[in-house]
């Protein structure tokens, strides 16, 4: 065989990268590490501390989180074939010999070009940014590339194709095999390649430490692949076939190990903790329903009924209210403040933002006009002469309804007997602070050690099914389903760039009948990494161009508080007739008389964020109409903007959301403490899900504090991963 004959007569590689290779722990290093997986990857062969900074990007800190970092994709690659018969756009495997090597480009970003021969004729391959290999590549040595087929100067080329490196003396029928390689996602200075060599050296002294932390009991009930072979499959994998059951087995266990968290939890709580009784009656449910001036939906009602339920009893209460854009979650949370304060208990309100805070507290005043209920509302700009008379009443038990933001969580904040804790927009909060909060609920006297307060969760982001019982898993949930009476349902419609001239004259004719208009940018100022149009450059070229005449004004997160507070009292006076924005508008406005929204670069949003967002409209008794402006020609971006001009329910939205961007991107899961599934998928493993529910629910009830010995390495495995994410997680 001619290619034989060329590869055999060539001399040894440079530099050589076996791909039966082993490697072996640093010897300095083993006796320091009680077991391998615990070892800083710093310490792994071919890291060091340049890469283990860069591996900590992607959340790799230990050997064990190494070979927890799974490929995205796997890519076959089949036997190798002769270079004379490649074809364009097809994806080969090719073995030949190094004839030349070339290399350009400055320090750090070369690169690298070789010309490679097997017999049958000659092709080229390209490493772009090539610097972890421009060095390692030599004339004569014996490749392996994998890439699709492009052509350059009349040759087939392969740009960026994976390499491994071959043994000359090695029987070149050993070269004659398919395989199936990982693909990793990657960090700048760090390649998939690099990536996956480095963890096949994690393997190599890891995988006999691995143990198996569901109970035997559970892996024969389910069928389950061991943990080791699961690990080692989802890695290389002996065939395509065999990644389902690895897959199945690792996401069962990343669902087991939060159900698990999370039946634990809601034990301790129904076990040890205990909240103040907060009872109500006729009498006391009178006297708030006459402080709205309207009734109450059945929705609402129904809502009221669970937390009043709840309340007046001393488990504590941890739920969850969710509600639509608009339809009324204020009301109900206010209402269950005022039966904290009849039961002569503190209540405490927490916003996400200074806008939002000061939104409820507005709200507030008005329906407590007259009201012998002590209120204020603290932030982190509150003057300090006022801030401090503000804590010593909260101190003291003079005041009775605290509404803030982030500044409720300082240390200095001390309640006398706080009983209910609202909090809105829960996913913009860390557990930590969320445990911070309900532990000021203790009384100072030994006796009331768990006394904990009550606990509302708020949210007008609809969260589905599957994230409510994961990262929201711990609350009991109550729906708004239905909007207050008037309510108008928002009309949204995608703008292309041929089609603006037409939409601006909606907006111009709007305001010309007295309406007012919100005017929505992604970005406070122009930014060179992304393309797209800035609130502060684009207000002038909106009361120049799109609305001349409109009094128009700017309202950003950056800008100071009273800055911000002057501009929403003008628009929300009618002093203005129009608002240029950044999403700081998302949560929380209330102007009945806008009716109309134009929101900039819709493509570049979440589905929930613009539902969000288009809720700001619609809030009156006109007709209303949310205009998504995009110069996106992608199909996707097409069909997830169509499903917001095909309806108004938020949980079809949130559903759709979660498919298309998952639930870190959704709700900001890391933000909750738990940590991010490297395998489960919530949209498509709602049955994996359920059945490891099911069997956490039942291990608590068998043993609630994971004393028995069978449960030693499940209880050490839950502590391993929720050390320092879970503030508030106990297991015994």
């Amino acid at each position: 065989m001619e290619t034989a004959r060329l590869i055999q007569s060539s001399v040894k590689p440079a530099t050589g990268y076996s791909r039966n290779s082993k490697s072996q722990p640093a010897a300095s290093h083993r006796k320091a590490i009680t077991s391998p997986l615990d070892k800083p990857v710093q310490y792994v062969r071919g890291v060091g501390p340049h890469r283990a900074r860069l591996l900590a990007s992607l959340d790799i800190r230990t050997v064990g989180e190494m070979i927890e970092y799974f490929p995205f994709r796997h890519a076959e690659q089949g036997r190798p074939q002769a270079i004379e018969t490649l074809q364009l756009n097809e994806p080969a495997t090719i073995v030949g010999i190094v004839d030349s090597v070339y290399k350009r480009g400055g320090f750090g970003k070369p690169t690298v070009n070789i010309k490679l021969s097997d017999g049958t004729g000659t092709m080229r391959a390209t490493w772009f940014n090539a610097s972890f290999i421009s060095d390692k590549l030599a004339r004569g040595q014996v490749l392996r590339l994998f890439g699709t087929v492009g052509e350059y100067d009349g040759l087939a080329q392969l740009n960026n194709p994976s390499i491994e490196w071959l043994d000359p003396d090695d029987d070149p029928a050993t070269w004659d095999y398919s395989k199936i390689v990982p693909v990793y996602r990657a960090t700048k200075g760090l390649p998939s390649q690099q990536i996956a060599r480095l963890i096949d050296t994690a393997l190599a002294e890891a995988l006999p430490a691995i143990k198996e932390t569901l109970p035997q009991s559970i892996c024969d009930n389910r069928r389950l692949l061991s943990r080791t072979e699961a690990i080692e499959q989802m890695h290389h994998p002996s065939s395509m076939s065999n990644l389902t059951p690895s897959r199945h087995r690792l996401a069962y266990e990343e669902f087991f190990m939060m159900q698990l968290a999370i039946s634990l939890q809601r034990r301790w709580s129904t076990t040890y903790a205990k909240a103040p009784k907060l009872p109500t009656n006729n009498r006391i449910d009178q006297r708030i329903r006459q402080r709205f001036p309207f009734n109450l939906t059945d929705a609402q009602n129904r809502v009221i009924n669970d937390i009043t339920a709840d309340i007046a009893a001393e488990r504590p209460m941890t739920r969850l209210l969710q509600g639509d854009v608009g339809s009324g979650k204020t009301v109900v949370a206010l209402y269950a403040a005022l039966v904290a304060v009849a039961n002569h208990r503190q209540c405490a309100i927490l916003a996400p933002t200074e806008v939002l805070a000061a939104q409820h507290f507005n709200n507030i005043e008005k329906y407590l006009e007259g009201s012998q209920v002590n209120r204020c509302l603290l932030t982190g700009k509150t003057p300090k002469a006022q801030r401090d008379k503000m804590l010593q009443a909260v101190v003291d038990g003079k005041m009775n309804l605290i509404v803030g933001t982030q500044a409720l969580l300082e240390q200095k904040v001390r309640f006398t007997s706080l009983g209910l804790v609202i909090v809105d927009e829960q996913h913009k909060f860390g557990v930590s602070q969320r445990a911070t909060l309900r532990g000021k609920g203790n009384d100072k006297s030994k006796s009331h050690a768990h006394l904990v307060p009550h606990y509302l969760v708020m949210t007008a982001t609809p969260i589905p099914r599957t994230l409510s019982m994961t990262v929201f898993g711990d609350l009991d949930v109550s729906i708004i389903d239905e909007l207050p009476p008037g309510r108008q349902t928002i009309h949204t419609q995608i703008i292309k760039p041929k089609d603006e001239t037409g939409a601006w004259l909606e907006v111009r004719r709007r305001i010309a009948d007295g309406d007012q208009a919100y005017i929505v940018y992604p970005l406070v100022e122009e930014s060179d990494v992304f393309d797209l149009k800035a609130a502060t450059v684009e207000v002038d070229r909106v009361k120049r161009n799109s609305l001349p005449g409109a009094r128009v004004g700017l309202m950003h997160g950056r800008m100071k508080k009273n800055e911000k507070q002057k501009v929403m009292h003008e628009f929300t006076k009618g002093k203005l007739d129009a608002l240029v924005s950044t999403t700081v508008i998302e949560v929380g406005i209330d102007v009945p008389n806008a009716t109309i929204m134009v929101i900039q670069h819709a493509d570049r949003y979440g589905l929930s964020a613009l539902h969000q967002l288009r809720g700001r409209v619609g809030r009156g008794s006109k007709p209303s109409i949310c205009l998504l402006m995009t110069d996106s020609k992608g199909a996707i971006a097409g069909q997830r903007l169509n499903i917001l001009c095909e309806t108004n329910d938020g949980f079809r939205i949130a559903e759709e959301d979660l498919r298309i961007r998952g639930p870190g991107e959704l709700l900001g899961t890391r933000q909750h403490g738990w940590p991010e599934f490297r395998v489960a998928n919530l949209v498509e493993d709602v049955d994996i899900l359920m059945q490891a529910r099911d069997d956490a629910a039942q291990i608590v009830h068998q043993d609630p504090g994971l004393k028995s010995p069978q449960h030693a390495d499940l209880k050490a495995e839950l502590r391993r991963r929720f050390r320092d994410k879970v503030a508030f997680i106990d297991v015994g």
